[in-house]
């Protein structure tokens, strides 16, 4: 059987950059999962003692606190700057960035319309930037919603673009001014891409990443709706036999949080089955 990897895969730009961050700061804690992968945080910890605090309470003087990749809050990264802490920023700039657009454009008295899911952290901390802003998902969901003449759009970065094109059209075809900041991430678009072309050709599709992770998420579903028997494992151990068996390509992507050592480990173990 062969095994053969997505064109694009693995990790961004952005996580790269956490994982530098961290792995630079040890003996310090994250607020939040630092990103979507319980097997890279096991490693932080034990390798650099990078812990991880879900709320401000645990969080002891003078110590060090790094920022997720997904960003936080507003209200809550001005509580930790007030403390007596120091607080490194890991948050992805292109996370940052659609913070500083709903920030601008509600100052600037436009409606907010975020394309995302609200209880991901990326979008909580993109929320709390924004006055009144409105969170959907389905372009049907913005039926009805009290928007103003102006509206400004922005998107989660790991969302699809097919989705974000109809929430656009809706508002181009029932608004006057309309201004739309393209921020889904363009590893996002890469990797989705690369997971596509692929599952077209493969009997089995591997995806690896956290199950909590949104982009790990829509790359699973875009390979299922090419390929049947696509399967989405954290890590090696998750593996079955059976799913290779008579299979003559074996295709493998993974998500944005998913490090090359995971992903070599799969490959290794799909290697020992000899199918």
């Amino acid at each position: 059987m062969e095994i053969r990897l997505a064109k694009s895969y693995g990790f961004c730009f952005g996580v790269k950059r956490a994982i530098k961050i961290a792995e630079e700061s040890p003996h310090s804690v994250t607020f939040g999962p630092l990103i979507h992968n319980k097997n890279e945080i096991r490693r932080l910890k034990e390798r650099f003692d990078v812990g991880l605090v879900e709320n401000v309470e645990e969080i002891k003087p003078k110590s060090k606190v790094v920022i997720r990749t997904h960003g936080i809050p507003k209200p809550l990264l001005e509580d930790l700057q007030s403390k007596e802490v120091e607080v490194i920023d890991a948050t992805c700039p292109f996370v940052t960035k659609p913070q500083e657009i709903v920030a601008k454009m509600s100052e600037e008295g436009y409606s907010v319309v975020i394309f995302g899911d609200k209880e991901h952290p990326e979008i909580k901390g993109v929320m709390s930037y924004a006055k009144d802003p409105i969170v959907v998902l389905r372009v049907e969901e913005l039926y009805g919603k009290p928007l103003k003449e102006r509206v400004a759009t922005v998107a989660q970065t790991t969302r699809k673009f097919e989705e974000y094109q109809k929430i656009v059209n809706y508002l181009m075809q029932h608004k006057k001014e309309v201004r739309v900041f393209n921020t889904i991430c363009n590893a996002t678009f890469e990797n989705q891409d690369a997971a596509r072309e692929l599952s077209q050709e493969a009997d089995v599709m591997i995806v690896i990443g956290g199950k909590n992770s949104s982009n790990t998420k829509q790359l699973f579903n875009i390979c299922k709706e090419h390929c049947k028997e696509s399967y989405l494992i954290e890590n090696a151990q998750e593996l079955k036999k059976q799913w290779f068996e008579g299979k003559k390509l074996c295709g493998i992507t993974a998500g944005a949080s998913t490090p090359n050592w995971i992903i070599e480990e799969v490959i290794e173990n799909i290697k020992k089955f000899k199918v």
